[in-house]
């Protein structure tokens, strides 16, 4: 222990008010999960020899034992997306093994197990609320697919997979972050950045300023370069866009799909190993393959009922999609391009076609988007529809970056009911690439007081430049949107029982159904035309520019919603039939879904799962699907407010404050079926999200 640091100022182990996120260290880490480990260890023991088939003495103190590790290592894990560096990794992993030991001792301890089914069984089940039987229902299956019923040697196997896999993954992550961090194309010749917009040539020239191997004699400038292109989305989105060069376009596009796939950052071994451990883990578990396991805990009911969801949009969409290739070949022809497209033109002439089209740019609208006026349109927007009140902190917030900032959320009386940390822009040095919601502190009663719920909203917005002000692309702004729908479900909360407020317990297929509800928003005129104001003008968007984004919703949705129904059927396959021992590779499975899937055949060195971190490092194995099953709720769920009269405030009121109390307000306390039916009177149907896409 460093002997510098009594336990006493270590900044993980304080148990009231926000998290010290200026005050932790690396060597923070190590002395809080011992001293953690020692008192929840000690409190398990007492919990198993006490334990009371009731409520009040099982499930309360076993709450109670959670509560210093959502402080202490939910702070670090949140640290390891927003302020990576070698010294948190290594601090990160050196304690991991003993965590999720200590987790599974948890999961598939006999006593508690035993003790929580004595509850359902007993007299006492019926006294007990929606949240409290729900919460115990998914504990049991969760420790039933912990591994609380094997013995022995299989028990000790299971544990070893366990561990096993949450080392693979955390290394798989680290390995695209490098990766991604490793790549650069550095231009010099200024005619190879003519018809780059003027964000993309500030933000290359600000890449080259902060780039640890720049020539120390050289500042770049947006006009003269030289220009540094990333893998960093923010910078390889545009420049695909608008880069004339083909070759380059080329060069940086098979750096991108080959990203983590070669060399010491390597994921391609990986990736068999994380699939053999899944699928041991699931044959010791009694299930065929691991795709079975993921789906006990979702609301989805089958394998063969999402590749039926899957299917019924797959059909819709392909037609489309064929037909955007074509318009693609045609219009690329008329301009002189002689070669046929193929991966690395599609972006640069898509973006073409749209500017034909649609006769507007991502450069021209990103004037009317800064930040500050997306997010009081945001925040009028909850005001309307949820009777919400988001006002920045007036006080000081410790933080783990100078740009984030903290904003309370107050109810209609004024009474604030739960906060959030905005961390906007990208910072591919030690942030991590995506956009997410992660819960900080959750609803929860601490010695019978009410904790309220602060939620983390992390984006990677393009940042300011010089002297202009965070100037968001569209896509950005509907990110915002998407984030900030996770977040008001997770602080809009009234549940009590922490396993079942905001998004706890909340299946993972049903999750994504409050975060894309908020995207539709982005297309109703009066919210877009209320933030939609030039920085420098005040001047609104104008409505013929509306007008056109609107018609462009619908650009290439035939491509789009292929590609991702590529994703979730090859996450399936390779989780439910793929044989990582066999003589197919992952690589193979990615190939035969894209013959009906893609518009154009997939590339021989395509390694794209290589970077995959949502299934091979995130929550969303053989559970991809979830981002369409959950996109026809909450098209679904839209057309409520649709059908009540979007230009009519107090229909939209009285429809925002139902949704409000059903969707946002119950979380995890019912199952998100019998929720979504309560809101819109009867089960979702796919049509509005093919009619919102234009693919009926």
């Amino acid at each position: 222990m460093d002997q510098q640091q009594p336990l006493s100022d270590n900044p993980l182990l304080v148990l009231e008010g926000l998290p010290r996120f200026d005050q932790i260290e690396p060597r923070h880490i190590k002395p809080a999960v011992k001293a953690l480990l020692e008192q929840s260890e000690a409190g398990l023991r007492k919990i198993e020899k006490d334990a009371q088939p009731t409520w009040e003495g099982l499930m309360q103190p076993l709450e109670e034992l959670d509560y210093p590790w959502e402080r202490s290592w939910g702070s670090v894990g949140h640290l390891l997306g927003v302020r990576n560096t070698p010294e948190l990794r290594e601090a990160y992993e050196s304690v991991l093994p003993e965590i999720i030991a200590f987790s599974l001792s948890v999961k598939q301890s006999k006593p508690i197990y035993e003790a929580m089914k004595a509850i359902r069984n007993n007299g006492s089940w019926d006294q007990l609320n929606d949240a409290q039987k729900r919460i115990i229902e998914k504990r049991i299956l969760s420790a039933e697919l912990a591994g609380i019923g094997l013995s022995g040697a299989e028990l000790t196997r299971f544990n070893e997979i366990a561990t096993e896999l949450s080392q693979l993954s955390t290394k798989f992550s680290n390995n695209v972050l490098d990766a991604t961090k490793a790549y650069t194309l550095l231009i010099t010749d200024s005619n190879d950045v003519d018809g780059f917009p003027d964000s993309l040539k500030q933000l290359a020239a600000q890449s080259y300023n902060s780039w640890d191997d720049k020539d120390a004699d050289t500042e770049a400038t947006p006009d003269a370069g030289p220009w540094r292109i990333t893998l960093d989305f923010p910078c390889f989105g545009p420049f695909m866009q608008h880069c004339r060069n083909r070759t380059l376009r080329e060069q940086v596009y098979r750096a991108f799909i080959t990203r983590a796939s070669e060399g010491e950052h390597d994921n391609t071994p990986l990736i068999p190993q994380i699939l053999k451990l899944r699928q041991e883990k699931a044959k010791l578990l009694g299930y065929a393959n691991y795709a079975e396991v993921s789906l006990a805990e979702k609301m989805a009911p089958s394998v063969e009922a999402v590749l039926e969801m899957e299917e019924q949009l797959r059909s819709s969409s392909w037609d489309n999609g064929q037909q955007d290739l074509t318009d693609l070949q045609e219009y690329a022809k008329e301009q002189g391009e002689t070669e046929p497209i193929i991966q690395w033109d599609f972006a640069f002439w898509s973006e073409r076609l749209r500017e034909k089209r649609f006769n507007y740019t991502d450069e021209q609208l990103r004037p009317y988007f800064s930040l500050e006026k997306v997010l009081d349109g945001l925040f009028d927007l909850v005001h309307r529809i949820f009777g919400i009140t988001v006002t920045p902190a007036a006080e000081d917030v410790p933080v783990w970056n100078k740009d984030v900032r903290f904003f309370h959320i107050a109810d209609e009386a004024g009474k604030t009911i739960a906060g959030f940390y905005l961390d906007p822009y990208a910072r591919p040095a030690d942030k991590r690439g995506g956009a997410w919601m992660d819960d900080c502190l959750g609803r929860k009663l601490v010695h019978g007081e009410v904790q309220l719920p602060v939620a983390h909203l992390v984006c990677n917005s393009t940042p300011p430049v010089g002297d202009k002000p965070s100037l968001m692309t569209f896509r950005e702004v509907e990110t915002l949107f998407h984030e900030f729908g996770h977040g008001l479900q997770h602080m809009l909360t009234t549940i009590d029982e922490a396993d079942a407020a905001g998004i706890n317990g909340v299946e993972w297929d049903a999750v994504e159904l409050a975060s894309q509800f908020m995207e539709n928003w982005c297309y109703h005129k009066p919210t877009l035309l209320g933030m939609a104001k030039h920085y420098e003008t005040g001047e609104t968007l104008p409505d013929e520019l509306f007008e056109k984004i609107k018609a462009a919703r619908n650009f290439q949705a035939g491509t789009l919603m292929l590609r991702q129904i590529q994703f979730g059927v090859v996450d399936l396959k390779l989780h439910s039939e793929f044989d990582p021992a066999g003589a197919e590779s992952v690589f193979d499975v990615q190939r035969e879904v894209s013959q009906t899937t893609s518009v154009l055949p997939m590339l021989p060195e395509d390694r794209f799962l290589c970077s995959f971190q949502h299934i091979f490092a995130g929550g969303y194995a053989a559970g991809y699907f979830s981002y369409k099953w959950a996109e026809v709720l909450s098209a679904d769920a839209f057309s409520a407010f649709e059908e009540a009269g979007l230009d009519d405030e107090q229909a939209v009121a009285e429809t925002g404050r139902r949704f409000r109390d059903t969707i946002l307000a119950m979380g995890g306390s019912r199952h998100p079926m019998d929720l979504f039916k309560e809101f819109r009177g009867r089960e979702p149907s796919p049509e509005p999200l093919l009619r919102h896409s234009g693919l009926l």
